[in-house]
């Protein structure tokens, strides 16, 4: 069983910055695709972006050019740095991990991030 706790919404200013953490316990955080959802109030859940265990990384595109994902295997750590937020941005913001080769899926409980001026 893979643990994920997600920290770091809150409320920002359009135009602001926010930087989620998702720190992973129970496995081998590694060897994992790990990737960060979205859910806006009435919208279905979508992937914001991911990084592979390699480090190779994609994005929506709606958020390109201004989040940046990254990883910390030594931390077991995966971060979102959210910049130039927009109202849009607002959503509870999940933390996944994924093994799709061993049918193995995870989510964290989720951090609400609210852009509103």
């Amino acid at each position: 069983q893979v643990h994920l706790v997600e920290s770091g919404g809150g409320l920002v200013q359009p135009g602001g910055s926010l930087r989620l953490s998702c720190t992973a316990s129970g496995t081998i955080f590694s060897l994992y695709v790990m990737g960060w959802y979205r859910q806006a109030p009435g919208k279905q859940r979508e992937l914001v972006a991911a990084v592979t265990n390699s480090g190779s990384t994609n994005y929506a595109p709606s958020v390109k050019g201004r989040f940046t994902i990254s990883r910390d295997n030594a931390q077991n750590t995966v971060y979102l740095q959210m910049d130039s937020l927009k109202p849009e941005d607002t959503a509870v913001y999940y933390c996944n991990a994924d093994r799709a080769d061993w049918g193995r899926n995870f989510w964290g409980q989720g951090t609400q991030v609210t852009v509103s001026s």
